[in-house]
């Protein structure tokens, strides 16, 4: 063998022997400890290595759309995570009730259905009223003996306007107040045995909820729809802890990107256990459903110091726990288990088991995570 070929081994030998002793990019964890231990056994293709790490080829990392940032870390806003449900915003929306027991009559449009749009103002229905044969009968009763009582005082009122110049102008008057009484207690009772009363929107919107058909009794105070501002809602979410309504700085919707939460106040009485807190939600191009459970991301004055990635960056591994995978070098990634604290509604910020140096999966995390 030629000098020369004894050069070309001897760079080939050290190409390799750095190759396994220099680490790769990331590949140091949170405290230095060193990541990018070389592999028991070598793999060509998609492999879950006996270390535990993955070897993904270039190519498979391009048609799975395999993306990573680098880890920068800095001080960032806590947040806390909170159950909520939505719910009409009384400045936007109403509640139609029954005023009295009765029948409902379709309004001049028919009945509106859940979906439709009203009007502030419009006549939804008609409500007649009923009720039982005893009561009814006595009601026909008060309106005979009230209508003969009508018709005598009309005579008595012509006769002393007859007369007029030769009685005394206080019986006139008196006779005339009588009649106008009469006739006002006349159609009150007419309505209340034969009438109906037009039942209103009390605000513009879409009917969320309907209950009413036509020709169903119903009784006082029955709820007959529920309407709603599509693009103004309440959100009211719920917590334990007396002091996070004054820490509250802003809050979003978890997996509900598009909607803008305003926090109005949280209130001081225990319900179930718990206080709620009051957001008005203004979604213009997202449906939200009265009675939708969600979760509000609240960010908080207070700050943390750690490291943001998007919230899919962060999977779970058998044991359950969550992780992260770290791109340790051209083709190998290893899973990192951290913890982590949401941010907003589409980061969360990992608080230990990252270092700065990491290049994070962000794109393709699932795929990678289901290699075996």
């Amino acid at each position: 063998m030629n000098k020369l070929s004894l050069s070309i081994l001897g760079l080939v030998a050290a190409g390799l022997f750095s190759t396994t002793a220099i680490a790769g990019p990331g590949a140091h964890g949170p405290n230095g400890e060193h990541l990018d231990t070389p592999a028991v056994a070598s793999a060509t293709g998609l492999a879950r290595l006996p270390d535990g790490s993955v070897n993904v080829p270039k190519l498979a990392q391009r048609r799975m759309a395999i993306r990573t940032i680098l880890a920068h870390e800095g001080e960032h806003p806590m947040t806390a995570e909170l159950n909520g449900r939505v719910g009409i915003d009384p400045n936007a929306g109403g509640r139609v009730q029954a005023p009295f027991a009765g029948r409902i009559e379709p309004g001049p449009k028919g009945l509106p259905v859940a979906g439709q749009r009203v009007e502030k103002g419009q006549v939804l229905l008609y409500v007649r009223p009923v009720a039982a044969a005893i009561e009814r009968g006595n009601q026909q009763a008060q309106l005979v003996e009230i209508q003969t009582n009508r018709r005598l005082a009309e005579q008595r009122v012509k006769r002393l306007e007859s007369l007029e110049g030769t009685v005394p102008q206080k019986d006139i008057e008196a006779a005339r107040a009588e009649l106008t009484g009469l006739i006002g207690r006349e159609k009150a009772v007419a309505g209340s045995v034969s009438g109906n009363e037009a039942i209103t929107a009390p605000a513009s919107g879409i009917i969320a909820t309907a209950n009413a058909l036509s020709g169903q009794i119903v009784e006082a105070r029955d709820v007959l729809f529920d309407i709603i501002d599509p693009n103004r809602m309440m959100v009211e979410a719920v917590t334990t802890e007396p002091s996070l309504a004054g820490r509250v700085d802003s809050a979003a919707l978890a997996n509900i990107p598009g909607v803008e939460l305003t926090f109005l106040g949280g209130g001081r009485s225990l319900r179930d256990g718990a206080l709620p807190l009051n957001f008005r939600a203004n979604a213009k191009d997202v449906a939200l459903a009265v009675g939708q459970p969600v979760t509000v991301v609240t960010k908080l004055k207070d700050a943390v110091k750690g490291i943001a990635v998007p919230a899919e960056a962060v999977v779970r591994n058998p044991s359950n726990e969550p992780i992260v995978w770290i791109k340790s070098g051209a083709e190998r990634f290893i899973a990192q288990p951290v913890e982590t604290r949401p941010l907003d509604a589409g980061r969360v910020v990992v608080v230990k088991g990252l270092a700065p140096d990491n290049r994070v999966v962000v794109s393709g995390v699932a795929l990678i995570n289901q290699i075996r």
